[in-house]
This record gives structure tokens, C-alpha cells and sequence, in this order.
């Protein structure tokens, strides 16, 4: 009976730990791709990594051995030594440019590599095109008398 309620426990505390690194990989995942910002798009993929290193301590506390927390040591001291060369880069594209979008990196490029270019959003004075309505709620629709003369079925 004890088993039963411990090993109950163990797989809620599991299930509980990857809900929890699933919500942050999302919302780094959604961060990175959403945002232009240089800042914001670097904490989303340190988001990610905490997401990830959630998952990874679950996964072994479920299993009962320190692998996943000793990986989560160098995952962290990794992304420590990342986050301070991303800085430089983040910091050196501020310099050149003045401002923190994403397009600032263009300017670090080598010469001899093209430009990629964003394409601009449509402005809003462009026609739309005309698509078929459906009839507000609360009215009839206007009877079609061609309808009325052909059958259903044969």
C-alpha cells in the first residue's frame, strides 16, 4: 500500500516538474520568435534553458539518481559563461547601430555576405479582397429563387 501512495507521488511530482519546463520552453520559444529585440530574445533562450534544466532535474529525481541535477550544474555554468559573451555581442551591435533590434546584427557581418532583408508589412491602404460574407445572426437570408426550383435529392 505504501508503494502504491509513493510511487502515486513520485509520477504527480514528475508530471508537475515537465508541466512546468513545457510552460517555459513555450514561453521562451514564443519570446524568441514574437521579438525583435536583441535583450528580450536572449532571456526567452536563457527561458528555454531553465525550462529545459526543470525537465531534467524531474527526470531524475523520478528515477532516483543525481545524473539530470549534475547535467543542470554544467547546463547552468554553460549558459553563465553564454550569457557574458552575448552581452559583448548584444552591447558591440548597440554601439554601432543605437538601437537593440535583431536587424542591428547586419552590420557585423563580412563584407563579402549579402544583406538579408526583411520584408515590410503591406500598408493598410492596400485593397483587401472581397471575401463572401455569412448573414449576421437575428436576419433571414435572402431567398434564392433558383434554389426553390431544383431538387434536393433524385
Amino acid at each position: 500500500m505504501t508503494f502504491a501512495i509513493v510511487f502515486g507521488t513520485a509520477l504527480a511530482l514528475l508530471q508537475n516538474g515537465l508541466m512546468v519546463g513545457a510552460i517555459l520552453l513555450s514561453l521562451g520559444l514564443i519570446g524568441i520568435l514574437s521579438r525583435r529585440n536583441l535583450i528580450v530574445m536572449f532571456l526567452s533562450a536563457e527561458l528555454m534553458l531553465q525550462g529545459i534544466s526543470v525537465s531534467l532535474v524531474a527526470w531524475s529525481r523520478y528515477h532516483g539518481d543525481f545524473g539530470g541535477h549534475v547535467l543542470v550544474v554544467f547546463v547552468l555554468s554553460v549558459a553563465a559563461c553564454e550569457a557574458a559573451i552575448a552581452l559583448v555581442f548584444v552591447l558591440q551591435a548597440f554601439t554601432r547601430t543605437g538601437r537593440l533590434d535583431s536587424t542591428a546584427w547586419q552590420t557585423l557581418r563580412e563584407a563579402t555576405i549579402d544583406r538579408s532583408i526583411d520584408h515590410e508589412i503591406p500598408s493598410l491602404n492596400a485593397s483587401l479582397p472581397n471575401f463572401p460574407r455569412l448573414t449576421p445572426a437575428g436576419r433571414s437570408p435572402t431567398p434564392d429563387d433558383q434554389a426553390a426550383t431544383q431538387r434536393d435529392h433524385i
